[in-house]
């Protein structure tokens, strides 16, 4: 993944975002980082719709990073969505969420989650899986660009 390139995280929770992004910042992530706070958001934003229909408000994102529990729709229906799209399905979506329901993990994988990460609660374990996130979607994996 470029350096340009956007990660979208889906994110309700200010503290969490913020945790993400110090987290981003002490791994050496980059990229530019777009928000959407709730599932409706999350849908607009990659279909360019609402406040998000200028591509140049809302360039399309490299990465999703998902929270299921979101106000208006829920996660689960945004992947959904995303994924039965014929554009949108190349995009990595990354569960990234509190949930560790069984149900909820076999869903996403199911509906096409490319991985499904627990927030742990302590920042350091957080911090970890941050960079093993890093590591592997923005260092390792070759991902298709926008144009493709």
């Amino acid at each position: 993944m470029e350096s340009s390139d956007v990660i979208l995280v889906v994110e309700d929770s200010d503290e969490q975002y913020t945790a993400v992004l110090r987290a981003f910042q002490k791994s050496g992530v980059l990229n530019p980082v777009a928000r959407c706070t709730d599932g409706d958001e999350a849908l607009d934003y990659p279909f360019r719709a609402g406040r998000f229909a200028d591509p140049a408000a809302a360039p399309a994102p490299a990465v999703i990073l998902l929270d299921l529990n979101l106000p208006g729709t829920d996660g689960r229906d945004v992947l959904d969505r995303v994924k039965a799209d014929a554009d949108l399905r190349r995009i990595p979506v990354v569960v990234l969420t509190t949930s560790e329901s069984p149900g909820d993990i076999a869903l996403c994988y199911r509906a096409g989650a490319s991985s499904y990460i627990i927030k742990p609660i302590r920042f350091d374990d957080f911090l970890k899986k941050v960079r093993a996130l890093k590591e592997y979607w923005f260092e390792t994996v070759a991902l298709p660009t926008n144009s493709a």
